[in-house]
């Protein structure tokens, strides 16, 4: 028994030696990487850089983007966790995977859209002046006959007091046309700072192989935005067990924070109950009877702030009922009506639409219905659960829908 065991323990001592060899040697390797290709292809031989040959130019990783906050990928329940009080059934529980990406730290404030306004006045006022009246939002969401809510219709978006406040009153469009548009700023900027690497000009495709250039600002995908409201990471236990689920963006069944000398305030911007919006004053609960500093609240486990309350957000997806049942698990996104049409198809019958009927509708679902996410100012807690979803129109605009960017990890696999 004793030979045996001294046997086992050399065999496990020579392969263990032989595993630490030949780690020390695999280090002592220099493999290309993307930062470090090396002078030579791989492939063919050939010469980088020589004039000649394929030109591969200097890369550092992807560059950092404005107000961006790394979210890393993984495995995330999408689904809500509250009481479906709506009875629509249409963010059932299911297990995703979603890739890592970058998200807005906050959601787009005031002064962000006067920047906007500001260059495309400048920019395209000779050529086209409709393209900056077309990205003026609808200050008029505010209105109401019963209402005394003029103060806000003239002073919410311009008045340097509401600087940083989200915008409100832009259309799902808007949003899309916004990242458009940020997109190129950020990477003309980008390529002065390099000295003009590039020739790019700002029009046309973002040559991206310069390896100097961010990737495209968009809005998140429901998935993403999901997976980064509920920021499960802050429930990790040892490898890859978590405590528990999280019904709001923070740990708890409470709107209130339960710990330190913040307890008993508010985590969020959101509506008490019927008719009390900030609470009584002296000692108001939110601080705010309609939207608050995008700062105000504390951020989430991934450092984003007012994923729950504020305003909802738009985000990418095309809204179906049936989404949960009928997208990827991996990095899923309803791009469309396939598979459920918004017309009559020979996968079933149509939406009862203004589409298909103008004057007698009752449905809202068509290509054209985008999902929003979070709940706002006005809402009740209910609408702040990350898993809960609503739809409006893509040319609708609100005073309780803003938005924010999100964009992806170029490069990662992970």
């Amino acid at each position: 028994m004793y030979k045996t065991r001294r046997l086992f323990q050399s065999v496990i001592m020579l392969v263990g030696g032989s595993m630490l060899l030949t780690s020390c040697f695999l280090k002592g390797i220099n493999y290309p990487t993307s930062e470090h290709p090396g002078q030579l292809s791989t492939a063919t031989g050939n010469l980088y850089n020589d004039g000649i040959h394929y030109e591969v130019k200097p890369y550092e990783g992807q560059p950092d983007a404005p107000n961006m906050v790394f979210i890393e990928g993984g495995r995330h329940v999408m689904g809500s966790f509250e009481e479906d009080m709506m009875t629509r059934r249409d963010n059932i529980e299911r297990t995703i995977s979603v890739a890592s990406f970058y998200m807005d730290e906050t959601e787009i404030a005031n002064i962000h859209w006067l920047e906007y306004l500001f260059h495309l006045q400048q920019d395209s006022t000779p050529v086209n002046p409709n393209i900056y009246l077309e990205a003026l939002p609808d200050t008029t969401v505010w209105e109401g006959k019963l209402a005394f809510n003029d103060p806000y219709v003239a002073h919410y978006l311009r008045y340097p007091g509401f600087r940083f406040f989200p915008v409100v009153g832009v259309t799902w469009n808007q949003a899309a046309k916004y990242s458009d548009w940020r997109t190129a700023a950020v990477n003309l900027r980008l390529n002065e700072e390099s000295g003009g690497a590039s020739n790019w000009s700002g029009a046309g495709r973002v040559p991206l192989e310069e390896g100097i250039f961010i990737p495209d600002y968009r809005l998140p995908t429901e998935a993403e935005w999901e997976y980064a409201a509920q920021a499960m990471m802050g429930t990790q236990w040892l490898d890859e067990n978590q405590t528990h689920q999280r019904l709001y963006p923070w740990d708890g069944h409470a709107t209130r924070n339960p710990y330190g000398k913040e307890m008993g305030y508010f985590l969020a911007n959101f509506k008490r109950g019927r008719g009390d919006y900030a609470g009584i004053a002296g000692k108001l609960n939110d601080g705010a009877l309609i939207t608050s500093y995008i700062y105000e609240f504390p951020p989430n486990d991934l450092g984003l702030y007012n994923m729950a309350g504020n305003v909802s957000e738009w985000v990418q997806d095309v809204y179906r009922p049936l989404s949960f049942q009928d997208f990827d698990d991996l990095n899923p996104i309803r791009r469309d009506g396939w598979i459920d049409p918004d017309g009559a198809s020979t996968n079933g019958p149509a939406y009862n639409n203004k589409k298909n009927n103008p004057t007698g509708y009752t449905s809202l679902i068509d290509d054209r219905a985008r999902v929003y996410k979070g709940g706002s100012w006005k809402d009740v807690a209910y609408w702040m659960s990350p898993g809960t979803r609503r739809y409006l129109d893509q040319d609708s605009a609100t005073a309780t829908i803003g938005f924010r960017c999100a964009m992806i990890r170029a490069g990662s696999n992970f």
